[in-house]
């Protein structure tokens, strides 16, 4: 395969050509057009230290066509353009390294159809996952992806999304049929049509879930849907050691027990979790865990978790079985990062996450604990460990060169430590920015070729969102390109 040549970054708007633009987007969007240096900061990143590189302008459209328009007057002048949902991404997806404009689409949160007896349903990609379910609630339907935020579903479907439903659920490239999407052309795609399943043609579907907004602008999105169970039975159940936690789920998974959720919280993330919301949970490695389906169903799979909890040393199971019960449960495991917060006021974090083979979950996780502890860092560990996905959040004080330099060595580590167990450096945060330097150990070459041959061909000019996912190419003289 002949190798493609790199695609320069395109340069930073000059002062002028901000200005025209911003003047040719009020004509048409009036004060949808924002230029104040606090709205442009929040469209940036702002829940980790990685730096808050601002746009230089943010707009507000509420149509297909009001982003074409605004894509169009964008690739007129190579400006950047970078889409925003609800800000909540942790690798510096939203930020603007160029400048560049942020398309908002916080307007655009209609539901556009649900089709209840299909299991479908069609949303503009504004609205959140909360705001959607909502809305589907009467209906006796959700939307089963629960990554913890409120996030944007268009956010989730281009992070390719997953959380705490995914070992029953799946991720985001589980549950979305189709996207209508806008090119860097101003051109709109439609990946698929609502039929469960198609054979016609590429899967295109499957290239924008996960694109981070480095192909195009999502403006529609087609959602698989599911029914609410007839009984959900939640609770919590502590273990021993980390090991104790995983094997237990491990062993879980394998026996084809249908949990809905599995999540591990390590002792320093418990005790935060019980500082923050008010609860009294033994300071160990704790499983919360989840059922769905009938009242007998329900009952049986958490019998034989139970016995299985026992086997590896686990403690009494505390069943949560009131809806504000386990709504107090999970909103708890929910806040999980905000809680980490309260273990040292002030400090900035880094929320970081891998994913192994599940087999291998138990001695990464627990390798990742005897390097924090070597590391000398306040590191939280949580996960979703149903599917061998876990987050790590270190807490560091960012005027101390010295714990700055050991965390990164430690993320760096992290991240290796994943890959040599054939696993990813990012299971559900996506690449951005910061995970964008481990993508030539994960992938080989020729497999970063095709992904920056892909980029090349959908956004020649290099606007749509730059800087995310895509290592710069090695850069190879034209002499020795090979056929």
């Amino acid at each position: 395969m002949t190798q493609a040549p790199q695609d320069a970054a395109p340069p930073r708007l000059s002062h002028e050509s901000i200005v025209s633009l911003t003047l040719d987007l009020s004509r048409r969007f009036g004060n949808r057009v924002v230029t104040s240096q606090a709205v442009r900061e929040q469209h940036a990143n702002t829940l980790t230290w990685t730096e808050n590189q601002p746009p230089d302008i943010v707009v507000y459209p509420e149509t297909t066509e009001e982003v074409v328009e605004i894509v169009k007057l964008c690739a007129a002048r190579r400006a950047p353009i970078i889409p925003f949902g609800t800000g909540t991404s942790f690798e510096g997806h939203t930020n603007a390294p160029l400048g560049g404009v942020s398309i908002d689409t916080s307007l655009m949160k209609r539901v556009l159809a649900v089709h209840a007896e299909d299991l479908d349903c069609v949303v503009e990609p504004g609205i959140t996952r909360k705001a959607l379910n909502e809305h589907l609630r009467d209906m006796g339907l959700f939307f089963p992806i629960d990554p913890g935020a409120d996030a944007s579903l268009g956010g989730m479907t281009s992070t390719r999304a997953s959380g705490t439903n995914a070992v029953r659920y799946g991720t985001m490239k589980d549950n979305v049929i189709a996207v209508t999407a806008v090119l860097a052309n101003g051109e709109v795609v439609k990946t698929a049509r609502r039929a469960r399943k198609s054979s016609a043609g590429y899967d295109l579907t499957r290239l924008f879930v996960g694109a981070e907004g480095t192909l195009g602008v999502i403006t529609e999105i087609t959602l698989r849907l599911h029914g609410i169970p007839e009984a959900i039975s939640a609770g919590v159940c502590s273990f021993p050691s980390i090991k104790a936690a995983c094997d237990a789920t491990i062993v879980t998974i394998q026996s084809g027990i249908p949990v809905a959720r599995i999540e591990l919280a390590d002792e320093a993330q418990i005790r935060a979790i019980n500082l923050y919301s008010k609860l009294d949970l033994p300071e160990r490695p704790m499983l919360f865990v989840e059922f769905h389906g009938t009242d007998q169903g329900v009952r049986e799979q958490a019998e034989r978790f139970g016995e299985i909890a026992a086997d590896h040393g686990g403690g009494s199971f505390e069943w949560a079985t009131k809806p504000e019960e386990r709504t107090r449960l999970w909103q708890a495991r929910h806040d999980a990062y905000w809680a980490a917060h309260a273990l040292r006021p002030g400090a900035k974090s880094i929320s970081t996450d891998v994913c192994v083979p599940i087999s291998r979950l138990a001695e990464c996780v627990e390798e990742t604990q005897r390097d924090i502890a070597e590391s000398r860092l306040l590191a939280p560990i949580v996960g979703h460990v149903g599917d061998g996905n876990f987050h790590v959040l270190p807490l560091v004080s960012i005027e101390d060169a010295d714990e700055v330099a050991r965390v990164e060595g430690f993320v760096k580590r992290l991240v290796e430590r994943a890959l040599a167990m054939e696993g990813t450096c990012t299971g559900e945060h996506g690449v951005g920015q910061t995970k964008m330097k481990y993508l030539p150990q994960e992938h080989p070459a020729a497999t970063l070729d095709a992904m920056r041959a892909i980029k090349a061909a959908l956004d020649p000019m290099n606007i749509m969102n730059p800087g995310k996912i895509l290592p710069p190419a090695p850069l190879v003289h034209p002499e020795v390109l090979t056929a």
